[in-house]
């Protein structure tokens, strides 16, 4: 089991100076997590899932489907989510700190992540105003949906989101997901 490092007090200015060593580096409010790569079961859950999202993403024009190494930086934080869906802005910023929000987030968990995306990302997210994050289990095979100012919804079955600029919700059948992704 692989367990990620923790460490207090760290600067956005420090957190680039670290080595491009393959790790995965997250600042959130002053606290660094190194995170090793990911498992094979990990990318299978974020590919499948990827793919759907892009479809949806694509047919609404909501935006554009990002993996990590693009980042979220806000509050003297920056988190490389597994997945987000971020609207297309006309003129692209040189920095990430200009970016706009992304309307959807979506961590994959792993032994390394769990605390992390369950409290601290979770935290943040819903700080910023990020209108929907999604915690993926594919060990329990549910997803968590985290909304501000709604108590969470744990679904094991289907999933709904349906964000402002869509007609028509995306609907995901769990079962299908996982099997799809996980076997």
């Amino acid at each position: 089991m692989h367990m990620a490092h923790t460490t207090g007090g760290w600067t956005l200015p420090e957190l680039h100076r670290l080595p491009d060593d393959g790790n995965k580096y997250e600042l959130v409010r002053g606290e660094l997590f190194l995170t090793p790569p990911p498992s094979v079961a990990h990318e299978e859950l974020a590919s499948v899932l990827g793919g759907i999202l892009d479809r949806y993403v694509t047919v609404w024009r909501l935006g554009r489907v990002y993996r990590p190494r693009a980042v979220i930086q806000v509050l003297e934080s920056e988190v490389e989510p597994d997945l987000m869906v971020r609207p297309i802005v006309k003129a692209v910023s040189h920095s990430w700190a200009h970016a706009p929000l992304p309307i959807l987030v979506v961590e994959i968990l792993s032994d390394s992540t769990r605390r992390r995306d369950h409290v601290q990302k979770r935290e943040l997210y819903l700080d910023v105003g990020i209108p929907e994050y999604w915690i993926v289990d594919g060990d329990e095979r549910t997803i968590r949906v985290v909304r501000p100012e709604r108590g969470d919804l744990l679904t094991r079955d289907t999933l709904a989101w349906h964000p402002v600029d869509a007609a028509d919700p995306l609907v995901i059948d769990l079962a299908t997901l996982f099997r799809d992704a996980l076997g």
